[in-house]
């Protein structure tokens, strides 16, 4: 994405970061107009670096990418301050586009993934909760949750537990289908 990005002509890239602790870092240092996040980072995601960032650099604009573009994560994001919501699968000359119309002043919430948010309401859930319950989605077990939430496994087990009571769920396994049918995590 940075390679065809440095194609354009009016546009620059001046960092690159695998990590959300890295882009947080490589924001303060350079001071972009523009930064563009992954919502899934190792160390911190895209929306709480955007939020730090938000909260240092108040000139700078965020925008999320994303795989993962449910409903939940989209909510979370516009309330961060998140400028754009945009699928991975948009192509590099749309993106080029979407960055320009966040550097003026606008924004850009893919259509589909705005129509999805609007369906699905409000959730119940905390954002730490829902990030724990993705976390779960696929079986994995509390000390893997974790590792990977950086969180102890009394905590995760917390969370999973509210998460299941806040749904009228009988377990984690049926909190994790109900928030997918709902569109929350």
């Amino acid at each position: 994405m940075t390679t065809l990005l440095a194609l354009e002509d009016d546009l620059v890239v001046v960092a690159e970061a695998a990590t959300g602790p890295e882009a947080h870092a490589m924001a303060r240092a350079h001071r972009p107009d523009v930064v563009v996040l992954d919502l899934e980072m190792p160390g911190a995601d895209g929306v709480s670096v955007a939020t730090s960032i938000r909260s240092e650099l108040p000139g700078c604009k965020t925008m999320i990418v994303t795989s993962h573009g449910l409903p939940g994560h989209l909510k979370r994001a516009l309330a961060a301050g998140v400028r754009a919501f945009v699928p991975k699968t948009a192509g590099a000359r749309q993106l080029a586009g979407i960055i320009r119309t966040v550097h003026a002043g606008n924004r850009y919430v893919d259509p589909e993934l705005a129509a999805d948010a609007i369906a699905a309401g409000d959730s119940p859930l905390t954002v730490r909760e829902a990030e724990v319950l993705e976390l779960a989605a696929d079986g994995a077990p509390v000390a893997e949750i974790a590792e990977r939430a950086s969180l102890l496994q009394g905590t995760v087990r917390n969370y999973l537990s509210a998460a299941a009571a806040k749904l009228g769920a009988e377990n984690r396994h049926a909190a994790v289908r109900l928030a997918r049918e709902r569109g929350w995590v």
